[in-house]
């Protein structure tokens, strides 16, 4: 096999190498009771709010990804990907603000629960100088990924998602999100092809604690922890 070519498809080895954790955060208990029509309202509504909190503090996030394109990457076509995950934020907080007062609840008045809030601290960790843009860009697809595919396996044909929680389901699993997810790989796994083994190795390690957070932030949304 083409060495280089072995190296752009460095992300999906790691999900192999991760497989386990990869399934229990695209395939979890909370998204596989939405597709089967027997998520409790209470559970969704829980996730809502502390969804909401998370995207507040995913945005500046996302600005230091954007600074770090403009500084570091060799493509400047990533800096317009990016710049297009931006602007769709601003549409994603209006979503919730209109999606909570559909389920009244109160955004201002719900706190961060402790899994958000250890999440909410690893963004923020992600966003200090030296971490390099081939970690921060592979965060950035991970955390996209997540939602996309486990979405999108509620908007499949033998789904039975309910008709009150197929616009959230659509908002992250629909196919233009799912080319937009592709872009951010694809850029992720090029920046990957020519890491260094110290960046290789911190690039890892960060997209399993992604995954591992991803887990545990259903698991808050379903009451199993907060």
């Amino acid at each position: 096999m083409d060495e280089s070519k072995d190296k752009m498809k460095t992300i999906e080895t790691w999900l192999k190498n991760h497989d386990s954790v990869y399934q229990a955060a695209i395939r979890h208990a909370f998204i596989q009771s939405i597709r089967e029509g027997t998520v409790d309202f209470s559970s969704f509504k829980r996730w809502l709010g502390q969804d909401y909190i998370f995207v507040r503090r995913f945005v500046p996030f996302v600005a230091s990804v954007l600074q770090k394109a403009c500084k570091e990457s060799d493509d400047e076509s990533d800096m317009e990907v990016i710049l297009a995950g931006m602007a769709s934020l601003n549409d994603e907080i209006d979503w919730f603000k209109k999606e909570a007062a559909k389920w009244d609840v109160e955004l201002p008045a719900i706190a961060p629960q402790k899994t958000n809030q250890h999440y909410c601290r690893f963004l923020e960790s992600l966003m200090q100088p030296d971490i390099d843009y081939t970690v921060a860009i592979t965060a950035f697809w991970a955390i996209e990924a997540v939602y996309q595919l486990s979405f999108a396996h509620c908007l499949e044909a033998d789904a039975k998602t309910a008709s009150e929680f197929r616009q959230a389901c659509e908002r992250w699993g629909n196919e233009g999100f799912g080319l937009y997810c592709d872009s951010l790989r694809k850029i992720a796994n090029r920046c990957l092809s020519k890491a260094s083994d110290d960046v290789l190795v911190k690039t890892e390690a960060m997209l399993l604690r992604v995954l591992e957070l991803e887990v545990e932030f259903w698991n808050m949304s379903e009451g199993r922890i907060n």
